[in-house]
This record gives C-alpha cells, structure tokens and sequence, in this order.
C-alpha cells in the first residue's frame, strides 16, 4: 500500500509533482490516519505523525516522492451577513460561544448547516443564505505548525 506520511503546505507544493488530486470535505480533510483514494484512482494510506488539517492546495507526499493535491469539496454553508461590521462581529461571538467551526471574511461568516443555529442568527438580526462552496473555517487558537505557534498555561474546562 502507498504511504502519505507528510503534508506538503500550498506554498512549497511543486507541482511537477502532482500525481493526483483528492477532493475531501472539511471534516475529512481533518485526519491523521485514513485509506483514501484520490479522484484519478490513486488509493493511499495518509499516516500522519498527528491529527493535522489539509488545507485546499496542500499536498500530501507519497512515499514513492510524488504529490497528491489536495482541493476543498463544496459544502452545504450558511453564509452570514449584517449591514454593521459591529453586528457581524457580534454574530461571530455568539457563534464563537457555541464552537462552530467558521469561516470569517471580511464581508460574511461561513459556517456548516444547522437550522437551529440559522433560527437563532435570525432571531439577532443576521441575512443568511444557504450556499454550496469549499469550507475553510479558520484554525483554532490552540493549534500550531511545526514552524510556529505557542504553548499557553491555562486550562479549559
């Protein structure tokens, strides 16, 4: 069975390398272990070190050296907008509150589809709209990159 034991990130992808292209929603792109089969066949094993996230346009490497590409599937969203960058800000706390993953743009809040939660964006004055597109919620605090991040000494409970 072929291998993918690291994640490429979109900036240092080389594209020569691209063998194939796997088209995974949010929740599978959040993986550390898992048989998958690319669009063009390719069947691997993505055995990560740790649970990491594939961001659309990473790739993943095989151990044969070439490249899988990855691309965020389209996804069942509810796109959020107000008239008042302080309601939208609002809205994201409230949303924030409850855990949901979102996506923020500097025009709208993107999050997964959830009518209880469509109620309430209403109910404190959101425009919602159900749309089909990639889902790319922002990371959270606490998760770092090889690279980067930081430790913090308090607790959640």
């Amino acid at each position: 069975m072929i291998r993918a034991t690291s994640i490429i990130r979109r900036e240092a992808v080389d594209q020569d390398r691209i063998v194939d292209v796997i088209t995974l929603d949010h929740g599978d792109r959040h993986r550390r272990r898992i048989l998958l089969n690319a669009d063009g066949g390719t069947a691997f094993l993505l055995d990560l070190d740790k649970a990491d996230v594939l961001e659309d346009g990473d790739a993943v490497l095989l151990d044969s050296g070439w490249l899988v590409e990855v691309k965020a599937a389209p996804e069942r969203l509810v796109e959020i907008r107000t008239d008042d960058s302080l309601d939208l800000l609002t809205l994201a706390w409230h949303i924030g509150n409850r855990h949901v993953p979102a996506e923020i743009t500097r025009e709208a809040i993107y999050i997964g589809y959830d009518h209880v939660l469509v109620d309430m964006l209403v109910g404190l004055g959101a425009r919602v709209e159900i749309v089909e597109r990639p889902f790319r919620p922002v990371r959270g605090a606490y998760h770092h990159h090889e690279h980067g991040g930081h430790h913090h000494g308090h607790g959640h409970g």
